[in-house]
């Protein structure tokens, strides 16, 4: 692909052949979270920071597939160890056999993540299955039944991890009963929380608010802290809406935690591998958790999933917990490369771009009133759309308005929480290409806040 300056549109989106697509794939594919109105887009093939879809156009991707091509499409180095390892074998299965590979990864994952101790992996194909791992994990090693999630959390769809989530009503619907034994806690959102409490002004304050919850509320009336075997956690909330917590939050969470010997897990799908300008997001609050879950941009697009915890929290007998796909050798390739790319002027990368990102959306929050709330580290940003910045009540109609107008004008982006956008390019962008997607997002905004 020769060097692209810029968003190309041919046709109007969605163009004749994406709208067959679009139409075979709603008689054919079972419903998930496609929406044809607000995200017609039929995407062929990318490179670095660019789509192209089935009708020729080209778009500036602000959304890498659901944060997980953080190295950009395609990245050469990536690519080179995946097609180098095609060539070798594709698959061995390493819970009965043993492959280099997986030992490899394991060796870099214990590096990267946070925590001076030693470590062992169990490595999956998804999020959800680094979640479910870390679950059977904490039950074996310590033999306790319960747990602790926060409202507007996000940890996946299969049954464990559907137990722990909070983030939208949906998600549960015709599913109940869920994995028992989850008792959730309200987030320390600075921008909306039970407490009213203005959490950016009074940091403190909310953090006070949640760690007196859990201890005086919750261990005092209801939930018996010496059963809880672990607390899960988003270090920035992500289908929740972007959701940066005070920065102290997490240090004030792990001296309750390690008081009743509860462990920490932290879910870093999402926002781990270099998307906040560090490997892990948790880095940037000062902990480091028992448990980190990985997968999305850990393969780059090749699917793995990694749950990487504490040596002495290890299952000491085989066969309580395996799979047949996990630590796929072509998986494992992508993730060694994806990390050394990222740690060797990627995430870097991210960090330099955060105060253009953080600038360029706070002048926007300044001109907009529709704009209610602005978020983010590195390249995680949140922008949360509302009718009236007194009452805080939800724009979900305008949000989505905004998704499609930036879409037919060349840049894609994703909602989250209940009337926000993500802004999650891949770190691989420059700032020129920065620029130009935030033009791109402003120009969406201010024609749909005139209607």
């Amino acid at each position: 692909m020769a060097k692209i300056k810029g968003p190309k549109i041919v046709t109007p989106i969605p163009g004749p052949k994406a709208k067959e697509i679009i139409k075979q794939h709603h008689r054919y594919i079972a419903t998930t979270t496609n929406d044809p109105e607000y995200a017609p887009l039929v995407i062929e093939s990318g490179e670095g920071v660019w789509y192209t879809d089935v009708d020729g156009n080209i778009i500036l991707d602000f959304s890498t597939g659901i944060a997980v091509l953080n190295a950009g499409i395609r990245h050469p180095e990536v690519q080179k160890a995946v097609e180098e390892q095609l060539n070798k074998i594709w698959h061995a299965a390493g819970t009965d056999y043993y492959n280099l590979k997986q030992v490899e990864l394991a060796e870099a994952l214990e590096k990267v993540t946070p925590g001076n101790f030693r470590k062992k992996t169990f490595l999956c194909n998804s999020g959800t299955e680094s979640i479910e791992a870390a679950i059977k994990v904490l039950k074996w090693s310590t033999n306790r039944k319960l747990f602790l999630a926060f409202i507007g959390a996000f940890h996946g769809r299969t049954f464990g991890s559907l137990g722990l989530i909070a983030s939208k009503p949906v998600h549960r619907s015709r599913m109940s009963p869920v994995m028992p034994g989850v008792f959730h806690i309200p987030f320390p959102n600075p921008y909306r929380n039970t407490w009213k409490i203005d959490g950016y002004e009074h940091p403190d304050e909310l953090v006070n608010r949640v760690i007196d919850y859990i201890e005086e509320e919750m261990f005092s009336h209801y939930v018996p802290a010496e059963e809880v075997a672990g607390i899960f956690f988003e270090p920035i909330q992500g289908e929740g809406g972007y959701v940066v917590p005070p920065r102290n939050f997490f240090k004030e969470l792990k001296k309750l935690m390690d008081k009743y010997d509860i462990k920490m897990t932290c879910d870093e799908v999402q926002m781990g591998m270099g998307r906040t300008g560090k490997m892990c997001a948790i880095e940037h609050f000062g902990i480091a958790p028992d448990i980190v879950c990985l997968a999305k941009s850990l393969g780059s697009g090749i699917p793995i999933g990694a749950t990487v915890f504490r040596e002495e929290l290890d299952f000491k007998i085989s066969g309580v917990h395996s799979n047949t796909y996990g630590g796929n050798m072509l998986a494992c390739a992508a993730a060694l490369a994806t990390i050394k790319v990222i740690q060797n002027g990627l995430m870097q990368n991210a960090a330099k771009l955060e105060k253009l990102f953080k600038e360029r959306l706070q002048e926007m929050k300044d001109k907009y009133e529709i704009i209610g709330d602005v978020r983010g580290i590195g390249l995680a940003w949140g922008v949360e759309f509302v009718k009236d910045r007194k009452t805080k009540e939800y724009a979900k109609d305008a949000r989505e308005k905004i998704l499609l107008e930036a879409l037919k004008n060349g840049l894609a982006l994703l909602g989250c929480g209940a009337s926000a956008i993500r802004l999650i390019p891949a770190l691989c962008i420059t700032e020129e290409e920065a620029k130009i997607g935030l033009d791109i997002f402003e120009k969406a905004i201010a024609k749909i806040a005139k209607k």
